[in-house]
């Protein structure tokens, strides 16, 4: 059996083998003219550092995303809002995510902007898509509605280790299926078991068990590459939204994946870090006279002193075999693409949602979304000591700051901050029929996560609603791509902001105003001439301080940062 029919058979809750008359799409006339409207997928990865990508500097194997870019355009800045459930949400609905209702995760909160999902006060792009007669269909990821936990912490490890059932793992009106999504397989909540995964659904309908050689980013992958040959039936073009959770913690990462790294990594931090630089400017990514290399992070500690080069090491080759099998993933969808005749006329969008992620995920231990065991009751290890090698089901381990900081090459920082270690990300358009700027080469649009409602609803020929559903709908804040894609020099936005848990920034041209989650001090920088922020220009230019302050609070106070739950203070 296909790898394709095998996941496309969990959408019945494992039961009913599914794909040849299931998949039959019955063709439907679409308004205007659907040849020339393209088939448009977007593919979301989680926690992917700047540099981990072959075509953006990396040692990880990605052939297939690098043929994307080859073929395409590679953005140098490009913009998420730091953390997965927000950067989800601003680009579901291309608006800032405070305005989207999740400020911050997905608790419900009693503030607009901390509801923790997607409002009803914002329309999703599968529901602005599917007005306009395309099909919709999402495989992957959701995290951007409330979580429904068990208020008694056994009970919420039992459910958690496949022991006992609970139901619905949020609100069934907040699903991918209640927001504009005809077909959805993939996880509600944002954490998973790799080989078994929490949370996971056809449509509304819990999967109960999952075959035993289950790998879950392989099911995200083949559920897409259903859905496109289903959809190559219909004469509507579709949107498909590939929503990965590699290379996200836990480390779980195959065999024969993790043995193609067994040794990449051994020489350490600084080492990977320097050569990834060296690839960046060799491949014209950068220009080192405006990029330099920030310092390594807590740098006094070298690769030869450290105690635990062996554990080490083996976290980062497991972060990149999860990339490396992402994108065989991604090569299968291309592969489908060309079979069915539909890769000319369809744009790929591809990025991360947020630097990769310094966490120590040991360290949180079981509970909220994280089993103490597997369903057949083997116990997981959360090896807060490096006492056992991430990679199996078993174990629960995240790469830490170290490698996140070399996954982040060349900047500081990661997940979670506003320094451009956090919010930047490897961003590839492809299209052959519809971009006509020389493949392969880089784009300097500034550009951001809201941009894809614009861009789409211009490809679409749809409409962006004032209200939907009786609700209000506040205008889109995106920027289309689409001059980008014909080689008009166009500078984006001229203005951006975050705020995340206290890490913020304002950007203004090319000045940016930024603060730590742990510091509230302002820092300034000039990205014209220092894009990695290793020069602090607060004191030389306090005026350039006080207009991006400005700035920063007058877009937190009209975009629903504040208030802040719990806290009435601006």
């Amino acid at each position: 059996m296909n790898k394709y029919k095998l996941y496309a058979g969990l959408f019945f809750t494992g039961t009913i083998a599914l794909v040849s008359g299931a998949w039959q799409t019955k063709a439907v006339k679409s308004p205007g003219q659907p040849s020339k409207r393209p088939n448009i997928i977007v593919i979301l990865a989680d926690d992917m550092g700047f540099s981990d990508l072959g075509c953006y500097g990396g040692e990880v194997n990605t052939p297939n995303i690098n043929y994307l870019a080859q073929n395409g355009i590679r953005y140098r800045q490009f913009y998420n809002t730091s953390r997965c459930c927000p950067t989800r949400a601003s680009l579901l609905t291309g608006l800032y995510n405070q305005q989207a209702g999740i400020g911050k995760m997905t608790d419900a909160e009693d503030e607009p902007g901390y509801l923790g999902h997607i409002t009803d006060n914002a329309v999703t792009l599968a529901e602005v898509l599917k007005s306009a007669g395309y099909h919709t269909a999402m495989s992957g990821k959701w995290h951007v509605s409330n979580t429904n936990g068990q208020p008694n912490a056994q009970d919420q490890l039992a459910w958690l280790n496949h022991h006992k059932d609970f139901g619905d793992f949020s609100p069934i009106s907040q699903y991918p299926t209640s927001r504009g999504f005809e077909k959805f397989f993939g996880t509600i909540w944002g954490v998973v078991d790799f080989y078994d995964p929490f949370s996971l659904v056809s449509g509304t309908t819990p999967i109960k068990t999952v075959p035993k050689n289950y790998y879950h980013t392989d099911a995200i992958n083949d559920t897409a590459v259903a859905y496109i040959r289903g959809y190559a039936k219909s004469l509507r073009p579709f949107f498909l939204y590939v929503a990965e959770n590699a290379p996200h913690w836990p480390l779980m990462a195959k065999p024969e994946d993790i043995a193609k790294y067994k040794d990449a990594y051994k020489g350490g931090w600084q080492a990977i870090r320097e050569a990834r630089y060296k690839k960046m400017v060799k491949l014209g990514l950068i220009d080192p006279t405006k990029t330099k290399l920030s310092d390594r992070w807590n740098g006094d500690l070298q690769w030869e002193n450290n105690p635990d080069k062996e554990w080490d090491a083996m976290a980062m080759a497991v972060h990149a075999a999860m990339i490396d099998r992402m994108d065989q993933g991604i090569g299968r969808i291309i592969k489908t693409l060309k079979e069915t005749g539909q890769l000319d006329n369809t744009l790929i969008v591809f990025l991360s949602d947020n630097g990769a992620s310094a966490e120590n995920c040991a360290a949180y231990g079981p509970g909220f979304d994280r089993p103490n065991e597997t369903r057949d009751g083997r116990k997981i290890v959360y090896a807060t000591k490096k006492e056992a090698l991430p990679g199996p089901e078993t174990t629960y381990s995240s790469i830490g700051p170290r490698w996140a900081n070399v996954a982040n090459t060349p900047y500081e920082y990661w997940k979670a901050e506003s320094y451009e270690g956090g919010i930047h990300t490897p961003m590839i358009a492809f299209w052959p029929k519809g971009i006509t700027v020389n493949k392969g080469g880089f784009n300097d649009h500034v550009g951001h996560v809201m941009d894809f409602m614009s861009t789409f609803v211009e490809l679409a020929g749809a409409q962006y609603p004032k209200t939907y559903r009786g609700h209000n709908i506040p205008p889109t804040t995106g920027i289309s791509l689409v001059p980008s894609f014909k080689g008009k020099q166009t500078r984006g936005h001229e203005d951006l902001f975050n705020e995340h848990f206290g890490a913020r920034y304002a950007r203004s041209g090319n000045w940016k105003l930024v603060s730590l989650s742990n510091d509230t001090t302002w820092h300034l920088y000039d990205l014209s001439q220092d894009k990695t922020e290793t020069t602090d220009l607060k004191s030389k230019h306090p005026e350039k301080v006080h207009q991006l302050d400005s700035l920063w609070h007058n877009w937190a106070n009209t975009h629903q940062v504040f208030p802040k739950p719990g806290n009435k203070s601006k």
